[in-house]
Parts: C-alpha cells; structure tokens; sequence
C-alpha cells in the first residue's frame, strides 16, 4: 500500500516487531502515590495475666489522711521453676475507707499498673513518685524519716517492696558501718545522760515513733530525722553520714 509524503521528513527510525506489539497493548492505568502518614508504633505486653498471683500489703497510715492506706503490690512470675526465675511488679491496688481522693487514687493504680505490665526498667516510679511534694507540707512517719507527701510515702513503698523482690539492689550497711553508727549512738546517749542527768529520756521513743532524740534534725542522706551534734560535726545516728567526712 502506498502513503503519499505531503510533509517534509525531520527524522526517521526502523519499525520493529517487538514496537508494534507494544504499540498494541493497553497501557496501565498509573497507580496513585500512597499518603505519607506517621508509623504507629503500638506498644503492648503480650503477656496474659495469670489466675494467681503473688503479692503484698503495706499499710500506710498518714496524718493527712483519716483512715489508713492498703497499697497491695502483685507480682508475676517469670520462667517459673528454673535458675533464670524472677519476679517482677504486674499490677497495683489502693484501698481505703477515705473516699475523698477516690479519683486520683484509682489514676495512680491504672497508671502504675500499665507501666509494669509494659516491662523494661520500671525502677523509675520509685524516684519519681518520692520527689512529689505537697504544697501543705509533708510529714515525719514512723522512725523519723520524712515524706514530703502521701504520694512519696506510696513510691517508698513501692521501692521497698522493689527491694524485697531484688529489682533494686539495696547498698547493704557494712559490718564496720554498723560498729561505727552504733558507737557513734552509744557515745552521744552517755554524753547526753552525763550532761543532762535525767533528760536522757529524751533518747526514748518520741510522739513521731522515733528512738533518736526530739532535737535531732533533718539527715541529707538517708531523709531521716536523726541528724546531731557530736564533736562540734553534724552527724547522723541512723546511716553515719557526717559532714565532716
């Protein structure tokens, strides 16, 4: 078949089979760009929670508060039965006849409760929870140590019970360190009886459920109020910290 050239030729190329087969089949339609969006990232504990736990109470009892607190901490289990068994903090609980603070009550069980059950280093609730102050001002528990609130008083409880459960390893007091605070105590007594005469009741158990003396104040280290004057050198008859080294 002849095609008649009424235009002027500007370039040419060699027709081939393989063109004339493309030439013929359809051409797809383009796919549309996926929308950029941001990579969720779910984070979970695939653990389930077991019929039975194990646990304990602590009872705090606060003068902000009338009625006792009952803090129950509940642990699982890992790798039951083998060398490698431990036993890490799954979920907590606050009981109290004191319905006043009902809400933030249940907050703090459902907050702390989720991030055990998240694993890792959850060792960081007990620090944060005890640097909680309350602008009306903390109080002295049992045993001279201050509390600067009662959600402090809950994180203490939560690191002791850390403690007992070997998740934080507790600085154990040397042999030595024991001799040294009970001579220390021993010697400020006798000093205290000698110079006083009868005001060595002082030395009794105190209105705070302390047996260090009224007088004593604040300890950096140890935040327990027993903090005195021997030697012209403030030192501390519960932990031995002294200023002067």
């Amino acid at each position: 078949m002849a095609i008649k050239i009424t235009k002027k030729i500007k370039a040419y190329s060699v027709a081939t089979p393989e063109d004339a087969a493309k030439a013929a089949s359809p051409v797809p339609a383009a796919t549309p760009a996926p929308a950029p969006s941001a990579e969720i990232i779910q984070m979970h504990e695939k653990l389930e929670r077991p019929e039975v736990l194990v646990g304990a109470t602590y009872k705090i009892k606060s003068p902000l508060f009338e009625h006792a607190l009952y803090v129950t901490i509940n642990d699982i289990v890992l790798n039951p039965g083998t060398e490698h068994e431990l036993r890490r903090p799954f979920e907590l609980f606050i009981n109290s006849k004191n319905m006043e603070h009902f809400q933030w009550i249940v907050a703090i069980t459902r907050i702390v409760s989720a991030v055990f059950r998240k694993g890792g280093d959850v060792t960081f609730l007990a620090e944060e929870m005890k640097a909680v102050f309350d602008p009306r001002g903390g109080y002295f528990k049992a045993g001279g140590v201050y509390m600067p609130s009662i959600i402090a008083e809950i994180g203490s409880v939560i690191e002791e019970h850390m403690k007992s459960i070997g998740l934080i390893k507790d600085p154990a007091i040397s042999d030595e360190q024991r001799a040294l605070i009970a001579e220390k105590r021993a010697v400020y007594e006798q000093g205290l009886r000698k110079g006083e005469g009868a005001a060595g009741s002082d030395i009794a158990v105190t209105g705070e459920g302390t047996s260090f003396p009224p007088s004593a104040t604040l300890c950096a280290k140890c935040n327990t109020k027993a903090l005195v004057l021997m030697d012209g050198c403030q030192t501390c008859l519960n932990c031995g910290y002294s200023k002067c080294g």
